[in-house]
């Protein structure tokens, strides 16, 4: 069969991915040399082909990404090239398949690349050494290796949580968390034979401290992050904290003037995952629920708090604690991101599935010992089907190799809720699936998607993934973008201006649109005054409430009587005499034609 031809197939169907990648040829560079070295390094993935003589062209105008055979030159010099440069560069000589292939009656050059065994790993550039010269796959792309990639090839080295710590002793121990650990550790299993064993015996079982050459204890980083009081982190590790940051709006704030709210968490990690826990959910809008025959109403956040627990979890025990940085959970009014340093040993393709790579074994332990988190690599999965359980998005994960850190994203929105029905009336022509609606909200509410991102989303396979997406394009909803090798996908202008015409209502000295169109849609709404909305149901006896929803539904953006009642679930005429009409008594609203009061588009916005 012609290799070639197959792959170049599946470039047009899928792009380049973790086995696949395609060059021009033209000469043999640096780029293809390190391709060469991920392909031979990643650990589990069989290697990978290396195409020479085919391009990728891409224009806004054509909004499609296709590969063209180009063909290559001097065969016979490329092909010594390759062979010679693969046995002189590397600290280990490598031997890859070179065929010369025929395709569209042009030449083209196959190389394949087989993962190198166990022993031979890392395979590296000689003349830069470790770990700079060595490099991994990591989905489409060459990334360099860290420190934190060298455990992976050298498996029988100490992991970073197990060294010890200089400067500490069984002092620099928080009393309270060990009696958290052993509280914890007895609900799981009350015979468990640690719970005998006194302070030092029990830090030195778990790992957390160790013997020194002079005999004397020391804390390892596993006793000193999960067990260490707050004095000795801050003494020792400045940066081990947790942020806690509250971004007005839905993009990250950098002007001065315009400052959020941090809260810096430090302290044992096995106390400090409840505070972190309680700092976000105080902040989620609540309602609660009264069951059948009970006295006390259930606090209820519309997500599931196990959701959230497991992300803060997840944050801290597969951190690298390498780099002395603050795991950042970022609070905007949409959504919560919680960014650790460290990315994804897993690779994107295999996030949610079962199996776990610890690059924190000790630390992993201690949690999974007290059923603080499990090991087994099924948390992401379980976040995923609990919050669709939940009927909101599902929750969204990216690892980053360059930047070196992890990013977990919980929308605060439910999937395909009334407003955003409202808001895809305009794009019923387009008949778009569920998972592309989603997309389109996803989007909406944090700017861009990928490939990975939306299957994260949908579930759907890679290559129903790129076709979903391209219909998208070919529609004109959303463009396509590239940043190096990475393809993303942003609001397309179309969309945009349909975005913004809801977001910016004419003045009172233009002519407004006519009182019967459809009420602004979700992307103006907040999440808090949505789940407001809801609450209140087709009756209820808080006025108070119903007032306050209508001055904030006019304050976003100026409605009429017909757009507020439909919102809100009730009649043109009960709006109009029991809230529009004191309010404006209150001088809580305005009329936006104060000088034709009966005019049939008038409307009214708040006055703050």
């Amino acid at each position: 069969m012609n290799k070639a031809k197959e792959i170049v197939s599946r470039l047009n169907s899928i792009d380049e991915d973790r086995r696949v990648e395609a060059k021009t040829g033209s000469k043999i560079d640096r780029s293809l040399m390190e391709t060469i070295c991920a392909f031979s390094n990643e650990p589990n993935m069989n290697g990978g082909d290396i195409i020479l003589g085919v391009e990728c062209n891409f224009t806004h105008e054509e909004k499609v990404k296709a590969y063209h055979v180009v063909g290559v030159g001097d065969t016979d010099k490329l092909q010594s090239e390759i062979a010679t440069q693969c046995s002189s560069m590397f600290n280990v000589a490598i031997r890859p398949i070179v065929t010369v292939e025929k395709l569209n009656d042009k030449n083209v050059i196959v190389v394949s690349v087989s993962e190198l065994d166990d022993r031979s790993k890392p395979l590296f550039f000689k003349n830069e050494g470790l770990p700079r010269g060595a490099y991994r796959r990591i989905g489409s792309t060459d990334q360099r290796c860290t420190e934190d990639d060298l455990p992976l090839f050298y498996t029988s080295s100490d992991s970073y949580d197990s060294v010890i710590i200089p400067d500490t002793s069984l002092d620099d121990v928080d009393e309270n968390a060990l009696k958290r650990y052993r509280i914890l550790r007895e609900n799981v299993n009350p015979q468990a034979e640690e719970l005998d064993y006194n302070d030092q015996d029990l830090l030195l079982a778990l790992g957390a401290s160790k013997k020194g050459k002079n005999g004397e204890i020391y804390l390892t980083q596993t006793g000193l992050l999960v067990f260490g009081k707050a004095m000795a982190q801050r003494r020792l590790c400045p940066a081990m904290r947790i942020d806690y940051i509250r971004v007005p709006g839905t993009t990250w704030i950098a002007d001065a003037d315009n400052r959020f709210d941090t809260i810096d968490m430090r302290g044992p990690l096995i106390l400090l995952i409840k505070r972190a826990y309680n700092a976000i959910v105080d902040d989620l809008p609540k309602g609660f629920v009264l069951g059948e025959g009970e006295l006390q109403a259930e606090r209820n956040t519309g997500m599931p708090e196990k959701v959230i627990r497991e992300a803060i979890v997840n944050a801290l025990i597969h951190r690298t604690y390498r780099v002395n940085q603050p795991v950042q959970i970022i609070r905007y009014t949409n959504r919560i991101e919680i960014i650790n340093p460290g990315f994804s040993l897993k690779s994107e393709d295999s996030l949610g599935e079962p199996g776990s790579v610890l690059r924190n074994p000790f630390i992993s332990a201690v949690f999974h010992e007290t059923n603080i988190a499990e090991t087994k690599g099924s948390g992401i999965g379980a976040m995923q089907r609990l919050m669709k359980k939940a009927n909101m998005v599902p929750p969204t994960f990216e690892s980053s190799h360059t930047q070196n850190q992890f990013t977990a994203r919980l929308l605060l929105h439910h999937f395909l809720s009334e407003e955003d029905v409202i808001w895809f009336e305009g794009f019923a022509q387009f008949a778009l699936s569920d998972e592309q609606k989603l997309a389109l909200v996803f989007i909406r509410e944090v700017g861009a998607i990928d490939n990975i991102t939306y299957r994260q989303l949908s579930g759907v396979k890679k290559t129903r993934a790129s076709k979903d997406l391209s219909y998208m394009v070919d529609c004109g909803l959303i463009e396509m973008k590239k940043h190096g090798n990475q393809t993303y996908y942003v609001v397309a202008k179309e969309l945009r201006v349909r975005m913004n015409k809801k977001a910016n209502p004419p003045s009172s000295g233009s002519n407004p649109p006519s009182s019967g169109s459809n009420p602004p849609s979700s992307d103006i709404l907040s999440t808090d005054l949505i789940i407001r909305i809801k609450q209140i149901g087709k009756r209820t006896l808080d006025k108070d409430l119903l007032l306050g929803i209508v001055v904030d539904l006019c304050r976003i953006t100026p409605r009429s009587i017909t757009e507020i009642a439909k919102i809100i679930h009730r009649t043109d005429n009960y709006v109009k005499h029991n809230l529009v009409a004191p309010l404006r008594e209150k001088g809580k609203l305005a009329y936006t034609i104060p000088d034709m009061i009966n005019h049939p588009d008038q409307k009214y916005k708040a006055i703050d």
